[in-house]
């Protein structure tokens, strides 16, 4: 039983400095696809703790950013995270996932308010916008 929570520690610990690595090369790199790639985890969960708590936000896409912030705050990974480059790649695709689902569930505008990093990332990240009044969400640009 020790040894397997010096395991989980470790793991943790782990876990822990890879994030702390990613905020300082996200301030201290030049502005840059680097800076974006290295900003875009603390980014999502910035963004997931901003959508969680807004009342503009429905349930069902509160659910879908919350399962994406604790998919992201998981040590258990489909790709374990010490891989370099594409250690993050399924916390991307998981996190893209539901922003692109809560993006039909609210107006852009309000995914836009939540995120902290770099907007065009998000727009690329959201694709086109589909101006159905069913959904709320709307043409960037209006």
């Amino acid at each position: 039983m020790r040894d397997w929570l010096i395991g989980l520690g470790v793991a943790v610990a782990c876990l822990l400095a890879s994030w702390a690595l990613l905020v300082l090369l996200a301030r201290r790199l030049p502005p840059g696809i680097l800076r974006d790639l290295a900003a875009f985890i603390p980014d999502c969960l910035t963004t997931v703790r901003r959508l969680r708590k807004d009342p503009r936000v429905p349930r069902r896409a509160k659910v879908a950013v919350v399962f994406a912030g604790l998919w992201v705050a998981s040590p258990i990974d489909l790709i374990p995270e010490f891989l370099p480059v594409i250690g993050p790649l399924d916390d991307i695709v998981v996190v893209a996932l539901a922003l692109r689902y809560a993006a039909r569930q609210v107006p852009r505008q309000v995914l836009l308010d939540a995120w902290p990093g770099e907007p065009r990332l998000l727009l690329r990240l959201l694709g086109p916008a589909t101006g159905d009044p069913a959904t709320g969400a709307e043409p960037v640009g209006r």
